[in-house]
């Protein structure tokens, strides 16, 4: 109720005050751009349109800064497109006719107008006569004790409906009319601001809007980009400090094994038996190598699956719990799994923790990770560690993630992937 009332007095104050923004605003648009559009032969008109589009930003900034209270949400700051650097002042004065939000902020000054001027009307209106309706027992008293007359209609009404025509029969109907209109005021009042706040959501935020889409986006893409090949380093790193030295090993204990074969058998065989261990450590390396790439149990059974077997192979003890709703798209998947997978990993070498945790929830829109652990803490994102890479990873699917890792623990990583 509390907030209800609140919403109504925002909403309230809305309707009345963007009326004053509104009617300037209209009259600025239409008379700067009609003298603007009218005077452009003689070339007078020019700088009378541009100032007008200039005028209009700032009577923009006042009308959007409205808008955060009555929908409830904050909205982009607009971006005006700007002459390029060393470019003269009349060029970056004339810059303004090639931007397309000045143009915008005209067409919201226009579009507005009509709705802000009724509803300053009717909320007004509508306020006046609840609160009149309900009070008329009290004036009419007091009209009746100076005047000795009390009749404005309401008589008519109660006699028709068989009340009679008495004090308390107009003040019992006065009432309930009053109640009624009270009941509508929140609805009323509430799409009256909303119709208003969405037409300048629309024509104030909208290319504001896409501006920080397309910024978004661009951050997503360099985030992949660096997280692939951040991820191909490390590849390439565990390979030639792996796998490729145990198979350059392997090489030199086969070529011991062919000198050893007709001089020294028993030799041949033991050297033959350590070549075959270092064989099975290869492909062990390798195994472990290509899970950081693509893990087929992923693929082939999803990712509760995948993430029960990674714990699994844990070093530290991990408690997994899991709300997943079927399968997702590829880039969900492994996006969780590795983020999982490096956080896992990063617990491993430097948390000195003996108990970790691992919870993904289906919020329908995202999914949500959260991974902890009891080590030291003290986790941080830094360029070349294990965090730094989750955090690209999280960007590339535009998600979200924050970090919680005091000295002395616990250590808690919460991260969101869209993935409706």
């Amino acid at each position: 109720m509390r907030k209800t009332l609140r919403q109504l007095g925002i909403d309230t104050g809305y309707n009345l005050s963007s009326f004053f923004i509104a009617l300037p605003a209209f009259i600025i648009s239409i008379v700067g751009l009609a003298l603007g559009t009218g005077t452009a032969i003689i070339w007078i008109g020019i700088p009378i349109a541009a100032s007008t589009l200039l005028a209009m930003r700032g009577v923009a900034v006042a009308g959007r800064a409205q808008l955060p209270f009555v929908l409830r949400r904050q909205l982009p700051r607009p971006r005006y497109k700007r002459a390029p650097e060393g470019s003269s002042v009349l060029r970056r004065f004339l810059t303004v006719f090639t931007d397309g939000q000045s143009w915008l902020n005209a067409l919201w000054a226009v579009a507005n107008f009509p709705v802000a001027v009724a509803a300053f009307a009717i909320t007004i209106s509508w306020w006046l006569a609840t609160v009149a309706a309900i009070t008329r027992p009290l004036y009419a008293w007091i009209i009746f004790l100076a005047t000795g007359d009390t009749d404005d209609g309401l008589e008519y009404a109660t006699r028709w409906l068989g009340w009679g025509d008495s004090y308390f029969a107009t003040s019992i109907l006065s009432i309930l009319g009053g109640l009624i209109m009270a009941a509508l005021l929140v609805p009323i009042v509430r799409g009256l601001a909303l119709a208003q706040g969405y037409i300048g959501k629309g024509l104030l935020t909208s290319l504001s809007g896409l501006h920080e889409r397309i910024d978004s986006l661009e951050e997503s893409r360099d985030a992949a980009t660096s997280a692939e090949a951040e991820a191909l380093r490390r590849i390439e790193r565990d390979i030639h400090d792996g796998p490729q030295q145990r198979l350059v090993s392997l090489g030199m204990e086969l070529a011991r094994v062919r000198r050893q074969m007709e001089a020294n058998p028993e030799a041949a065989q033991a050297t033959l038996e350590e070549a075959i261990a270092q064989t099975r450590d290869t492909i062990d390396e390798l195994r472990a190598l290509s899970r950081g790439i693509a893990p087929p149990i992923l693929t082939d059974r999803g990712l509760e699956a995948a993430l029960a077997a990674l714990t699994a192979r844990s070093t530290v003890p991990v408690a997994l719990e899991t709300d997943v709703k079927g399968r997702y798209r590829a880039n969900v998947e492994s996006t969780v799994y590795f983020v999982v997978a490096e956080a896992l990993t990063n617990i491993s070498k430097h948390a000195r923790a003996s108990q970790a945790s691992v919870k993904v929830e289906d919020w329908s829109d995202r999914l949500v990770v959260s991974i902890g652990d009891n080590g030291v803490g003290g986790a941080h994102v830094s360029k070349g560690h294990g965090l730094s890479g989750l955090a690209d990873r999280i960007r590339a699917a535009e998600g979200e993630w924050t970090l919680d890792s005091p000295e002395g623990g616990p250590t808690v990583i919460v991260a969101e992937v869209p993935c409706a």
